[in-house]
C-alpha cells in the first residue's frame, strides 16, 4: 500500500486506516452509495462539511488529554492536509477542517504515530469521553477521575456493541459534585463519590445519571444510581448500550437518542432491561487501571513546600502595575490540590489558534508544565503542574501568542460551535456574533471577566454542538421572515446551566430575534440582571424568580420587524445577501435500505465473529453473530417491504414473516435473544457463531430465490464488503 506505518500503529489501527483507504476508492469508482460510504467514514472521524468535495477531520483526544508532542504533530498533519487551524471542540476535540477525502488515510496513520485516533470519533457510536480537566488536579475532587475516563474510552473503542446504535452515545465524568464535564446533559453521567465500607475503608464509586441530551428537545439526565462502585460502572454502561442497541429507535433519526427511549420506557422498566443484559457483558467487575502516563507524573504528586500563594502572588503583581497580569491571575490561574503546583488555563477565542501558535505553545509546556494538557470544554486549553515562580514567564510566553486573555471560563468568554462557516445544519453563523458579543462585554462590561455564574454558548441550529440548552444565556442559529424576504435570527434560551444550588437545568426557549441585533438583546438582558437581581442570586434563580414571559416581554421590542433596515438582511461575518443553506446532516450515520448492501454488511459481521473467535473473545463474538442475526433479518424484511425500526422490532417481525424457514426447535426470537440468557462461555460463543452463519447462508438463498422468481439483477456491492 502507499502508506507507510510506523512501529508506532497498532494492527488494529493499520487495518482500519487501510480499508479506509480501500472503502474510499470503491466509493470513488460508483460501487457503493452515497449513504453506506457514509456510514462507514463517519465511524472512522471523517465528516463531510458544508462546503464540497471536503471534509472535517475529528480528532478523539478522550478527556482532551494532549502531550506537547501530540499536539505538534497535529498541528503539523493541519500544515499538510488542512488549512492550519486547529478547532477545540465542547466535545474535547479536536477538528481539522477542508481535507480532501483522498487524503484522510494518510492523516489518519500519521496521527496514529502520534498515537492518536480518529476511530468513532463521529458517527453512531461512542463518542469521546469527556471529563473535567481539572482531573487529577482539582482541589474539589474526592479522588481523579483520570483512570475511568481512560478505561471508559479503551473499553468500548471498536467495541462490538457500539458500533452500529441507532445514533451517538455519550458520556461525561466529572471530578466533583460542581460537575464541569456537565453530566446531567449525557447518555451517562458519572459525579465522584466515596464512602466507607463495612470494614472503615473509603472505597470509591460515582454517582450515575443516564439518558440526558441536548438536541432540539433536550432533556435531563435521571439518577441510575445514588453510589455505584468504580467497579461496577463499566459492566454497568456495556449493559446501557446493549438496551439502546435492541430497543433503541433507527428510523426517525430525531427520536433515536436513548432519551427518547427512556422516557417511553421510564427509568424503572429501563432498569429493569438492563439488569437483564448483566448475565451477558464480557465483566462482571472491571478493575480500573492506572495509565501509564500517570505514572510517569508521579514526580509531580509530590507537594512543594515554601511556595508563594495566589493572593501573594496577586499581592506582588499589583505592586508592579500591570494590571493585564494580575487579571490573569486572578482568572485563568488556580492553586491545585498538588500544594504549590499551579494550573494555567487558556482562553481561546472560537476555540480556534493556528499550527505556528500550537507548537509555541508545545514548547511552553515542556518547559514550564507537565506534559499532560487537556483541551477544556468550553474550547480552552489547561496547562498542569506550573511552579509559582515560573508564571511571570508563563504568562509573557501566552502573551505573545495571544493566549493570555483573562476571564477564562467566565460571562466574558463565549463557547460556539463553527456555524455556518463549516456545518452542513447550521442556519447562521456562530463565529460572527460570538465575536461581537465579547466584543461588545470586553468594552461595555469589563468586569464580566469575574463572573463565573453566566456562562454564554451559542450553536449554529438548534441541534446544540455549542451547548446553548446548557448555559445561563444560550443563543442557536434560526431564521425569520419578512414578507418575502428572510433574515438570518437567534433563538434567545435563558436558565440553562446551573442554578444557585448547583442543579443542572435545561434552558427555556423565550424568544427569537434578528441576529444583528444579538449584541442588544444580551446587552439589555445583562443590564436588567445587574439593575433587579438580589445581591448574590445566580442568574438562573433570578431567571425563575421572574419567569419567561418577564423575559420576553423585555426582549420584544427587539423582535420588532417594522424598523429592519438592509443590514439586517446579511448575516454576521457576510457581505451578501442571508439566504437559509441547510444540507444533509453528518451527525450520524443514515439508514441503508437496500437489500444487497445490508447482506454485505451482515457478512462483514459474521468475519469479525470468527475473528473474535478465533482470538478467544468470547463476549465479543457473540455480540457480532448477534448483529449478524439482526443484519441478516432486516435485509429479508426490506425485501418484503417490511418496515424495520428497532432491533428488536426486526426479530420479532422477522419471526412473524419467515419463521417457518427458520424454526430449528426453537424459535428465532428466542434463538437471538439467547445472547442475554447465556454467560459469555466459549461453548456458548462456539455455538451461536455457528448458529449465524447458517442463518445468513439460508438469508443468500433466501435473497437469490426472491431474485430469479422477480428476475431481478443482484446489485453488485461485494467489493465494498470485501476485508482489506
Amino acid at each position: 500500500m502507499s502508506i507507510p506505518f510506523s512501529p508506532n500503529v497498532s494492527e488494529a489501527a493499520r487495518r482500519d486506516i487501510l480499508e479506509l483507504e480501500s472503502k474510499i476508492s470503491v466509493f470513488r469508482s460508483g460501487d457503493v452509495p452515497e449513504e453506506a460510504f457514509r456510514k462507514f467514514r463517519l465511524a472512522r472521524g471523517v465528516y463531510g462539511q458544508r462546503q464540497p468535495g471536503v471534509q472535517m477531520i475529528r480528532i478523539k483526544l478522550p478527556y482532551g488529554r494532549v502531550t506537547a508532542d501530540q499536539l505538534v504533530r497535529i498541528a503539523d498533519c493541519s500544515d499538510k492536509y488542512a488549512t492550519g487551524n486547529l478547532h477545540a471542540t465542547t466535545r474535547q476535540d479536536i477538528q481539522l477542517h477542508f481535507v480532501k477525502l483522498a487524503d484522510s488515510p494518510a492523516l489518519w496513520a500519521e496521527l496514529e504515530d502520534a498515537r492518536i485516533t480518529l476511530r468513532e470519533a463521529c458517527g453512531n457510536t461512542v463518542r469521546n469521553v469527556t471529563a473535567s480537566a481539572k482531573a487529577g488536579i482539582d482541589p474539589d475532587e474526592p479522588f481523579d477521575v483520570t483512570p475511568i475516563t481512560h478505561a471508559i474510552f479503551e473499553y468500548f473503542l471498536r467495541n462490538p456493541i457500539c458500533q452500529d446504535m441507532g445514533r451517538k452515545f455519550k458520556i461525561a465524568v466529572s471530578s466533583s459534585e460542581k460537575d464541569s464535564a456537565y453530566a446531567f446533559m449525557h447518555d451517562v453521567g458519572l459525579i465522584p463519590q466515596t464512602r466507607i465500607n463495612e470494614k472503615g475503608e473509603s472505597i470509591n464509586g460515582f454517582k450515575v445519571l443516564i439518558g440526558g441530551g441536548l438536541g432540539a428537545q433536550p432533556l435531563l439526565a435521571k439518577q441510575a444510581y445514588e453510589f455505584l462502585e468504580e467497579e461496577a460502572v463499566i459492566p454497568f454502561i456495556e449493559a446501557v448500550i446493549r438496551v439502546f442497541d435492541r430497543y433503541g429507535e433507527r428510523v426517525r433519526r430525531h427520536k433515536a437518542r436513548m432519551k427518547f427511549l427512556l422516557a417511553d420506557i421510564g427509568l424503572e422498566e429501563f432498569l429493569r432491561r438492563v439488569e437483564e443484559e448483566r448475565i451477558a457483558v464480557k465483566n462482571k467487575q472491571y478493575s480500573i487501571p492506572t495509565p501509564a502516563f500517570l505514572v510517569d507524573n508521579t514526580l509531580y504528586q509530590s507537594e512543594r513546600i515554601d511556595t508563594i500563594t495566589k493572593e501573594e502572588l496577586i499581592a506582588q503583581s499589583l505592586t508592579q502595575g500591570d494590571s493585564q497580569y494580575t487579571h490573569w491571575l486572578k482568572t485563568n490561574v488556580f492553586e491545585q490540590k498538588q500544594k504549590g503546583w499551579y494550573a494555567v488555563q487558556l482562553r481561546v477565542l472560537l476555540g480556534d489558534f493556528h499550527s505556528s501558535i500550537a507548537r509555541q505553545l508545545a514548547d511552553v509546556v515542556r518547559q514550564y508544565a507537565a506534559d499532560d494538557i487537556r483541551v477544556t470544554v468550553n474550547q480552552g486549553y489547561l496547562l498542569r503542574f506550573v511552579k509559582a515562580e515560573d508564571l511571570a514567564a508563563v504568562y509573557q510566553k501566552l502573551n505573545e501568542l495571544g493566549l493570555a486573555e483573562p476571564g477564562f471560563d467566565t460571562t466574558a468568554d463565549i463557547t460556539t460551535c463553527p456555524g455556518t462557516d463549516t456545518c452542513n445544519l447550521a442556519i447562521s453563523s456562530s463565529y460572527g456574533i460570538t465575536r461581537v458579543l465579547e466584543s461588545m462585554m470586553k468594552e461595555e462590561f469589563p468586569d464580566l471577566i469575574y463572573n463565573n455564574d453566566i456562562k454564554i454558548k451559542i450553536s449554529g441550529c438548534m441541534n446544540g454542538c455549542g451547548q446553548h440548552s446548557a448555559a445561563n444565556i444560550g443563543f442557536h442559529g434560526s431564521s425569520l421572515k419578512n414578507g418575502k424576504l428572510v433574515l438570518p435570527a437567534i433563538q434567545v434560551l435563558l436558565g440553562g446551566g446551573f442554578n444557585g444550588a448547583g442543579e443542572g437545568m435545561i434552558g427555556d426557549k423565550v424568544i427569537k430575534l434578528p441576529a444583528k441585533r444579538g449584541p442588544q438583546a444580551l446587552r439589555v438582558l445583562l443590564n436588567d440582571y445587574e439593575n433587579n437581581a438580589y445581591e448574590g442570586e445566580y442568574y438562573n434563580d433570578y431567571f425563575v424568580r421572574q419567569g419567561n414571559k418577564y423575559f420576553y416581554a423585555l426582549l420584544k421590542p427587539l423582535a420588532d420587524l417594522t424598523s429592519l433596515v438592509s443590514s439586517d438582511y446579511v448575516d454576521w461575518d457576510h457581505d451578501e445577501p442571508y439566504q437559509t443553506e441547510v444540507g444533509v446532516g453528518e451527525c450520524a450515520s443514515v439508514l441503508i435500505d437496500l437489500v444487497a448492501t445490508t447482506i454485505i454488511e451482515a457478512q462483514e459481521k459474521l468475519t469479525w465473529a470468527s475473528e473474535t473467535l478465533t482470538k478467544g473473545v468470547w463476549a465479543d463474538a457473540i455480540y457480532h453473530a448477534y448483529n449478524v442475526f439482526v443484519t441478516g433479518a432486516k435485509a429479508l424484511l426490506v425485501s418484503k417491504g417490511v418496515s424495520t425500526n428497532t432491533q428488536y422490532g426486526i426479530i420479532k417481525d422477522f419471526e412473524e414473516n419467515f419463521g417457518t424457514d427458520f424454526s430449528e426447535g426453537e424459535s428465532f426470537k428466542e434463538l437471538v435473544f439467547s445472547i442475554n440468557k447465556n454467560e459469555p462461555t466459549e461453548a456458548f460463543a462456539q455455538d451461536f457463531v455457528t448458529k449465524a452463519a447458517g442463518f445468513l447462508k439460508k438469508v443468500n438463498e433466501i435473497r437469490k430465490a426472491q431474485l430469479a422468481e422477480d428476475d431481478e439483477p443482484e446489485l453488485s456491492l461485494v467489493e465494498f464488503g470485501k476485508d482489506s
